[in-house]
């Protein structure tokens, strides 16, 4: 007995669900033999054979033992493999869609707040922005429009999962890279990022042309650039620092706006000490010690900070002891000479 239409169908199913033809072939030839051997468990050399225009056959040893009702088994088979085929590929094509756009920005928008994040809508399937990938102190509504970063998508049962964040320090790059054309195009480039969501963010760009400034570049005219950016991430504070092959001139950048007067370098320990006047000391180490915190991260190094009046105290120490040490030594020889006298 033949599928009615069956040659069409597949081929309607292979252009309207991008799945092959032949594919759907193995899948009814596996599910009939699963049926076949249910029907006759003591048959060893089962063997079912289906043909391109829908007719399905059971053999054993050669010998064709198809039964009556068969056919009907067949179509029924063939509807319920079709739909498992067609519900698996779309998992595939949406998995294969959005696993390329890992590591790009998308746009969302806020379905419901649960208790531990949002339930989003990102066109053609939801995902979850837990509140640990959210920028600390943001909130949203229902239908309100959100921009995510793709950090990953995994498989599931159920179908794709896409894990998104607003607060990785990827997002940041890629908000860069859509503001400044300068990026895409290699002029500059982003060497290193250290993010405190929601605070402040530090980030180090290098220029390839020396015609080309980093932080004129990336503020824009007017500041319209660094704007935009500060705007989607609700005031964040962005620090651009141009990026030196000099580990001494990177750190007193990393540092702004403090400006150090001395940077000494330790390569093997990975330590840097920074000297300062007084009055930068506040500004290099920042609100409970953020600045200096971030500037670490950036550079790699761990960073000391010290004051240049400091310094000249322990440096003045010494000959201030050495002095005290001769004027007692003077006293005491004015009294052997007093004793001398008498």
């Amino acid at each position: 007995m033949k599928i009615p239409r069956f040659k069409a169908m597949l081929k309607q199913i292979q252009e309207e669900r991008g799945i092959k033809e032949e594919d759907i072939m193995l899948a009814l030839q596996e599910a009939l033999m699963s049926a076949g051997r249910k029907r006759f468990p003591d048959k060893e050399n089962l063997e079912v054979k289906m043909n391109d225009n829908g007719e399905a056959q059971v053999f054993d040893e050669g010998k064709d033992i198809t039964p009556k009702d068969f056919g009907r088994l067949a179509a029924q088979t063939a509807k319920q493999v079709i739909l498992q085929r067609i519900r698996e590929a779309e998992k595939e094509g949406l998995f294969n869609e959005y696993h390329e756009k890992i590591g790009q920005l998308m746009n969302g928008t806020v379905q419901r707040k649960e208790t531990h994040g949002y339930l989003i809508n990102l066109g053609r399937l939801e995902t979850y922005l837990s509140i640990s990938e959210c920028i600390p102190g943001e909130n949203y509504g229902p239908n309100d429009r959100i921009r995510l970063l793709i950090l990953d998508v995994k498989k599931s049962s159920k179908g794709p999962i896409v894990v998104v964040s607003r607060s990785h320090a990827d997002f940041i790059k890629k908000l860069f890279e859509m503001e400044v054309p300068e990026l895409q195009d290699g002029i500059l480039e982003i060497k290193e990022i250290s993010r405190e969501p929601g605070r402040r963010t530090k980030i180090g760009i290098i220029s390839h042309d020396s015609n080309v400034g980093v932080i004129g570049t990336c503020v824009g005219q007017m500041g319209a650039r660094i704007q935009n950016i500060t705007r989607e991430l609700g005031g964040e504070r962005i620090d651009i620092i141009e990026w030196s092959d000099k580990i001494d001139k990177f750190i007193a950048s990393a540092l702004s706006p403090a400006k150090p007067s001395k940077v000494e370098i330790n390569e093997e320990a990975k330590t840097a000490r920074v000297i300062l006047p007084p009055n930068e000391l506040s500004l290099a180490i920042g609100k409970e010690g953020q600045n200096v915190r971030l500037a670490s991260k950036l550079t790699g190094y761990r960073i000391d900070i010290a004051s240049t009046e400091v310094l000249k105290k322990k440096e003045s120490a010494p000959e201030s002891e050495s002095i005290a040490k001769n004027i007692k030594e003077e006293k005491k020889e004015e009294k052997k000479e007093e004793k001398k006298d008498k």
